[in-house]
Order: structure tokens, then C-alpha cells, then sequence
């Protein structure tokens, strides 16, 4: 019997794990990507309670919390920035055991204020559940920028 649950986990991990190509994501009408149907995404524009995350609200200039944003992936473990723009990022996040790739986009739109709402969309690439990875990750960036914040007071 183990040797045919790991037979199906090898299967899974060589034939997903490893194929997965990056999706085209980005700022489409001032918006990042919907998640799709399944539940391994959240995202702060999405509409229905399965998906939604509370955006991060974060002080200073677009370069500033470009430069913060960045800042935090360098200290996450097994995250990559793979997109950089004015006020957009894109990050990969791997997993340690089966390499899976979940993919992660900050957007924050130019404001008036000083303060701005950072926009945020964190998905698996492959598989239905996440286990909770994605928002999990997001309260952890949110946490970091929190203290970013605090510190730059």
C-alpha cells in the first residue's frame, strides 16, 4: 500500500511540480487577475467571501513600498521577485518538498495621500486546495510591512 501512495505522489509532483509554467498575470483594468473557481487563491479585489483578503494599507511614496515590498520577499524563505515595475510587483514562492510554485502580485495604485492601499493576489499554480498557504502568507507580508511601517515612524 505505500509503495502505491508514493508511486501517485511521484506521479503528481513530476507531472505538475515541475511543469508549471507561469501564468499571465498583471494589472488588467486597474485590477489584479481574478482567482479562479478553485480554492487555492485570494486576492483583495475579489468579490466573493471564498477569495477576498483585506488589502494592506502601507505609508510612504510607490518607490518606498516598492523598496519595502521587496525587502520583505528577501527575508521570506524560497520566495524569488520575478517582476518588478513603479508600483507592481511579482514574486514566486516555492515549496520545499514537491517545488510547487505559487505565484504572488502587489499592485499599488498611485494616491494623493501618503498612505496606500496595497492590492494583493497569492495563488497555487497547480492542484485544487492550498491548505491555507495563500492567505497564511499574505497575513505574514502583511505582518512584515506592518512592522516596516512602524519602524519608519
Amino acid at each position: 500500500m505505500k509503495k502505491i501512495i508514493l508511486a501517485s505522489v511521484s506521479s503528481v509532483w513530476l507531472l505538475t511540480g515541475c511543469s508549471s509554467t507561469p501564468p499571465v498575470l498583471g494589472v488588467i483594468n486597474g485590477q489584479l487577475t481574478p482567482c479562479p473557481e478553485k480554492p487555492n487563491c485570494v486576492n483583495s479585489f475579489a468579490k466573493d467571501k471564498a477569495h477576498y483578503i483585506e488589502p494592506i494599507q502601507h505609508t510612504g511614496t510607490a518607490l518606498d513600498i516598492k523598496n519595502d515590498i521587496l525587502s520583505v520577499l528577501k527575508n521570506m524563505p524560497n520566495s524569488m521577485p520575478t517582476q518588478t515595475q513603479n508600483n507592481y510587483v511579482r514574486a514566486e514562492f516555492t515549496s520545499k518538498v514537491f517545488r510547487f510554485v505559487d505565484d504572488v502580485e502587489f499592485y499599488f495604485p498611485d494616491t494623493e495621500t501618503n498612505i496606500t492601499t496595497i492590492h494583493i493576489r497569492s495563488a497555487s499554480r497547480v492542484g485544487h486546495s492550498d491548505f491555507g498557504v495563500n492567505p497564511e502568507r499574505v497575513e505574514q507580508i502583511r505582518s512584515q510591512l506592518d512592522k516596516a511601517d512602524k519602524s519608519s515612524d
